[in-house]
C-alpha cells in the first residue's frame, strides 16, 4: 500500500529591504516624521521663549539673559488690564456659545422638531466662514452706522447695543464659535445610549424633567472639551477685537501683540516676547486642564453593546419656542450680516436712508479684479490652501500611522506633537516663525522669509492637529488584523501601510483635504507677521482695506471668499458622495 505525499507548495521567499545603516526603513521614515514634527513645533517657540528673557532683540549681540521684560510687561506697559479684558472677552465668549449651542443640540437631536434636519445643517455652515469675515458682516448691519443700527434708531430713538464693548465682542465671536460646540454635543447625543431616557418616560417623567435630569448631564464631556476649546481660541483671536476693540481702545492679548509688533514704529522685542510666552502658557494650560479632565469622561459613558434607537421627546408648543430661537441665530446671527456683506459689495452706499437699489454698481469687483495685488491676494489664498492642504493631509496622514499603527518607541510623542499646535495662537506662530526664520542657519530663513512657503509652514502649523483628529479615528477603526496578516507574509511597515492601510483611510484623507484646505483658507493671523508685499492674502487685504475705509472692496473680497469655499466645500461633498456610491 504506497502513501500519497502532499503536494509540494511554492514558497516564495519574503521580500527583502535594504538597510542604510543598518536602520529599516520604516525606521527612517518614523524618524524623519518625529524630527519634522519637532522642528515645526519648536521653530516658533524657543525663538519667543528665549526673546522673552533676552534684554536686546534677538539680532542684536551681547545679549544678557533676565527677567526684566516679564517686570516691565506688568509694570510699564498696562498689561494688566489687557489681561482683564481678555479674561472677560473670554469668559463672556464662552458662556454666550454654550448658551446658544447646548439647548440646540438638544432640541434638533433628542426632540420632536419641525425642520430639524435643516436646522442641523444650518448649525454647521457658519463653520465654513471667518470671524474676521463675520466681523466686518456684523459691523456692516450692526454697527453704530450699519444698516439694521441706523434703522433701529429710527425706530427706537436710540440703540439698544452697543458693538464696540467687550459685550459686542463676546457676542459676535460667540456666533462664529457656537458650530463647534453645537458639533461636539450633537455627536454625543447622537451616539448615546436612549435606554435611560426610556425608562425615564417609564416612571412618569416628562420631557422637560428627561432634558434636564438625563440628557443634559450626559454632555458634561463634550461640553467640558467644548468650553475650553472655546476659551483657547477667544484667547487666541485676533480679528473681532482688532475690529471691535481697537478703535475704542480695548485691548485682549492678540491685539497687544498686534499693537507693540506690527503697529509700533519701534517694537520692544523684549515686552514682546515675553507677552507672548504668558500667552502660550495659558493656552498649554487651557489644553493640558481639558485632557486632565477629560480622563474622569469615562463615568459618563452611555454607549453600550446593547443600544436602543432613540425616540424623540415631544415638547409641545415649546418646540415653536426652539423653532424661533434656533432661527434667530441662523437668521440674525449669520444669514443677515453676510447678506448684508454681498448685498454691500455690490453697493455704492448702504443705508436704509436711501434705496440700496439706487446705488447698485458692480464697481467694488472691478477695483478688486483691475489691481494686479488684490488679484494676486486671491491667487495667493488658493495656493497656499491648495498647497499646504496636500502637505499638511499627508503629513497628518503619516503622522497617524506612526502613532497608532506602529510599534517605534517614540509614538506618544509623535502623537503629543501633532497636536501641540492646538495650543499656539496663530498670532504668537507668526511671531516664532518671524524670528526663526530671521536666524535659521545656512541663510535658510532668508529663502522662504517673506515668500509663500512661510504662510504655508505657518499656516499649515495650525492646521495639523485638524488633519490629524480627522484621520486618526478612521485608522483606529481598522482592525490589526490586516497588518498582522501582511507582516506575516513578509511585508515591512512601509508595504503594509502604502499597499493595504492606506487604501483603506483614503474617505478619510480625502476628508482630511477638504478640512484643512478650509481652515488655510480661512487662516490669516499667522500671515499679519509672515506676509510681504508680494505674498499678501485675502485676510492681510482685507484688513489693509478696511483700514483705508474702503468697504466697498472689502466686502467685494470678503464675498468672493465665501463664493470660493461654498463652491469647493459642494464640489468635494459631491464628489465623496458619487464616490461612495461607486464603492
Amino acid at each position: 500500500m504506497t502513501t500519497l505525499s502532499p503536494p509540494r507548495r511554492s514558497v516564495h521567499p519574503p521580500p527583502r529591504y535594504r538597510r542604510p545603516l543598518g536602520l529599516s526603513r520604516e525606521s527612517w521614515l518614523q524618524y524623519t516624521v518625529l524630527l519634522l514634527l519637532a522642528v515645526l513645533v519648536l521653530a516658533p517657540v524657543v525663538p519667543t521663549l528665549y526673546q522673552s528673557f533676552l534684554d536686546r532683540p534677538l539680532y542684536e549681540a551681547g545679549g544678557v539673559l533676565g527677567v526684566d521684560n516679564y517686570v516691565r510687561l506688568f509694570t510699564e506697559a498696562g498689561f494688566g488690564r489687557v489681561v482683564l479684558n481678555t479674561a472677560l472677552f473670554a469668559g463672556l465668549t464662552t458662556v454666550l456659545s454654550l448658551l446658544i449651542a447646548v439647548p440646540m443640540a438638544v432640541v434638533v437631536v433628542r426632540t420632536k422638531l419641525p425642520g430639524g434636519r435643516l436646522f442641523a445643517a444650518a448649525m454647521q455652515w457658519p463653520f465654513f466662514i471667518s470671524s474676521l469675515i463675520l466681523g466686518f458682516g456684523w459691523i456692516i448691519m450692526y454697527g453704530p452706522a450699519g444698516f439694521v443700527s441706523v434703522e433701529v434708531r429710527r425706530l427706537l430713538g436710540f440703540l439698544p447695543w452697543n458693538l464696540y464693548s467687550i459685550p459686542g465682542m463676546a457676542l459676535t465671536e460667540a456666533v462664529a464659535l457656537a458650530p463647534i460646540v453645537y458639533t461636539f454635543c450633537a455627536n454625543a447625543l447622537r451616539q448615546s445610549d436612549a435606554s435611560l431616557e426610556a425608562a425615564a418616560q417609564v416612571c412618569g417623567a416628562g420631557p422637560l424633567r428627561i432634558l434636564r435630569s438625563v440628557v443634559l448631564p450626559l454632555l458634561r464631556p463634550p461640553v467640558v472639551y467644548a468650553s475650553i476649546l472655546v476659551i483657547s481660541m477667544s484667547v487666541e483671536t485676533l480679528s473681532v477685537p482688532l475690529l471691535f476693540g481697537q478703535p475704542v481702545g480695548i485691548d485682549v492679548f492678540s491685539t497687544f501683540l498686534y499693537r507693540n509688533g506690527l503697529q509700533s514704529i519701534n517694537p520692544d522685542y523684549g515686552v514682546l516676547g515675553a507677552a507672548s510666552a504668558i500667552i502660550l502658557l495659558v493656552t498649554v494650560s487651557l489644553v493640558a486642564l481639558q485632557a486632565k479632565l477629560l480622563k474622569d469622561a469615562q463615568r459618563f459613558v452611555s454607549v453600550r453593546g446593547k443600544a436602543t434607537r432613540p425616540r424623540p421627546l415631544d415638547l409641545g408648543w415649546l418646540k415653536w419656542i426652539s423653532v424661533a430661537a434656533i432661527a434667530l441665530y441662523v437668521v440674525m446671527g449669520a444669514l443677515v450680516p453676510i447678506g448684508g456683506l454681498v448685498f454691500r459689495s455690490f453697493t455704492q452706499v448702504f443705508t436704509p436712508l436711501q434705496s440700496p437699489f439706487k446705488t447698485l454698481t458692480g464697481d467694488n469687483y472691478e477695483r478688486i479684479f483691475t489691481y494686479p495685488v488684490y488679484v494676486q491676494s486671491i491667487v495667493n489664498s488658493l495656493l497656499v490652501a491648495a498647497i499646504g492642504a496636500v502637505l499638511v493631509s499627508v503629513l497628518s496622514l503619516v503622522a497617524v500611522m506612526v502613532a497608532r499603527r506602529s510599534d517605534f518607541r517614540f509614538h506618544r510623542a509623535v502623537e503629543y506633537l501633532s497636536l501641540a499646535p492646538q495650543a499656539m495662537p496663530g498670532i504668537i506662530v507668526g511671531i516664532g516663525l518671524f524670528w526663526a526664520l530671521a536666524f535659521a542657519p545656512f541663510g535658510l530663513g532668508s529663502l522662504i522669509q517673506g515668500t509663500l512657503w512661510a504662510l504655508i509652514v505657518g499656516f499649515g502649523l495650525r492646521a495639523l492637529p485638524s488633519g490629524f483628529g480627522s484621520i486618526a479615528p478612521s485608522v483606529m477603526q481598522i482592525g490589526r488584523e490586516l497588518d498582522n496578516a501582511a507582516r506575516v507574509s513578509g511585508a515591512d511597515w512601509v508595504r503594509t501601510f502604502t499597499r493595504i492601510l492606506a487604501a483603506l483611510v483614503r474617505p478619510a484623507f480625502a476628508g482630511a483635504l477638504i478640512l484643512t484646505f478650509v481652515t488655510l483658507l480661512k487662516e490669516y493671523s499667522p500671515a499679519v507677521f509672515l506676509a510681504s508685499a508680494d505674498s499678501n492674502i485675502i485676510g492681510t487685504t482685507m484688513l489693509e482695506l478696511w483700514v483705508q475705509g474702503n468697504t466697498g472692496s472689502v466686502a467685494a473680497l470678503a464675498s468672493l471668499q465665501i463664493a470660493i469655499t461654498a463652491t469647493f466645500v459642494g464640489l468635494a461633498g459631491l464628489l465623496l458622495k458619487g464616490r461612495d456610491k461607486n464603492a
